[in-house]
């Protein structure tokens, strides 16, 4: 039986090569495991990390993200709770559901995955990380905002930038550093366009902000940019590993593929079996309000929690041959994959439930789409094997493809 100290750490080379392993060995001989580098205590089963994100706030907050994220972004609705956060939270929402998402961005969405594909579709080869996945998200973002794209070079730094600071496990100064310059520079930014924009209220997201008012509440200059900066970069950097690893997991089973392709009504299940398979969010962080009985102990108040989903997702105990990719399975609900009831955890879930989960979607299904139209014979180039890369993200770094190119229009 193996014990904590056979399991490779989370900072090893060896877990960061393959996680899996080790999630396995962690869910069934240590699952929970106290870890001095990060000072937290490390849950791995689907029941515990399940509870760690649906549980009141009176037993797991996120009092953590006041150190862990609120250095790069401000304060943001993550670490808001009670009423403060349900009206915060009243302000957002609609722009990513409904009748918003459909009208007003399904459009910015569908043009952003076209004009991307343009730019490769003749060609019969491309790298669809660098082409595409990387581009995609934030290119939406950006163009939902109503900000310039020509900037997409600075957007795409700084969000690197707080997502290396977030997975910043082992506490690199360099990249503290550059995670904190990162909140300047984007302030710099942002403050005077919010200023403009209050004085001259558009149809794009960022005027919805502006304008948006609940019971009262109105959300501030300091409200808005840090908002805008936590969608940049957890919108963009989880799509865009979540489109990559959603093709690769399709280019490894042929047959898949094939389904999809002839049925694109199945793209909703590909990318929940991928957010469930291989997220793009492996570790999120909670902290205890009290002493809390998990599998393997007790974690006392006040600590710091590490939720494997990673390994959650894969927990024989919830799904049936967990390590096997199949957007057939049936202990997947694709139709409350998307919201707070989702049976995954990658989005997590309650009332921190990811709100851009519909809009990801919604860029799934678009660039998904059309890249199949684009690429109907795509497979991957000769002798390339993706693989992951990533700790706290993961996904793949590269992943080229051959394809028949269209023909000039």
């Amino acid at each position: 039986m193996a014990t904590a100290q056979q399991i490779p750490d989370i900072l090893s080379a060896e877990f960061a090569a393959d996680p899996y392993p080790a999630y396995r060995a962690m869910r069934e001989h240590a699952p929970l495991i106290w870890h001095e580098a990060t000072r937290s205590w490390i849950i791995s089963r689907y029941d515990d990390v399940e509870r760690a994100f649906k549980d009141r706030e009176s037993v797991f907050t996120t009092d953590n993200y006041d150190w862990q994220i609120a250095p790069v972004h401000g304060k943001t609705i993550l670490q808001l709770s009670g009423r403060e956060h349900a009206v915060r939270r009243a302000l957002v929402a609609p722009a990513f559901r409904g009748d918003d998402l459909q009208r007003k961005f399904l459009p910015v969405i569908d043009r952003n995955a076209r004009e991307l594909i343009d730019t490769f579709r003749h060609t019969g080869t491309v790298d669809l990380v660098e082409a595409f996945a990387t581009r995609f998200p934030i290119n939406v973002i950006v163009d939902m905002l109503g900000l310039d794209k020509s900037d997409h070079a600075r957007f795409h730094t700084w969000y690197t930038a707080v997502i290396a600071f977030l997975g910043n496990l082992s506490g690199d100064p360099r990249v503290t550093a550059d995670g904190e310059r990162t909140r300047v520079e984007f302030a710099e930014y942002m403050i005077p366009i919010i200023h403009a924009r209050r004085d001259n209220l558009g149809d794009d997201l960022l005027s919805t902000l502006c304008a948006a008012e609940v019971d009262g509440v109105r959300m501030s200059d300091e409200d808005i940019k840090s908002f805008c900066s936590l969608l940049l970069a957890a919108g963009g950097e989880t799509t865009d590993k979540a489109i990559a690893s959603l093709f690769a997991n399709l280019l490894l089973h042929p047959e898949q593929l094939a389904a999809v392709r002839e049925d694109r009504s199945l793209i909703p299940r590909a990318f929940a079996e991928t957010l469930r398979f291989t997220p793009p969010v492996h570790m999120i962080m909670r902290q205890t309000a009290v002493d809390v009985e998990v599998s393997g102990g007790t974690i006392p108040s006040g600590a710091t929690v590490t939720c494997l989903i990673g390994a959650a997702n894969r927990d024989s105990s919830r799904y049936a041959e967990p390590d096997t990719f199949d957007i057939f399975r049936d202990d997947l609900t694709t139709t409350t994959a998307f919201s707070a009831a989702a049976d995954h955890l990658a989005f997590a879930l309650g009332r921190h439930f990811c709100v851009g989960a519909l809009l990801a979607k919604a860029e799934i299904e678009s660039g998904v789409g059309q890249l199949l139209d684009a690429m109907p014979d795509v497979r991957l180039a000769d002798g390339f094997d993706p693989v992951e890369q990533g700790v706290f993200t993961r996904g793949p770094r590269s992943l080229p493809v051959v394809f028949t190119p269209a023909a000039p229009a």
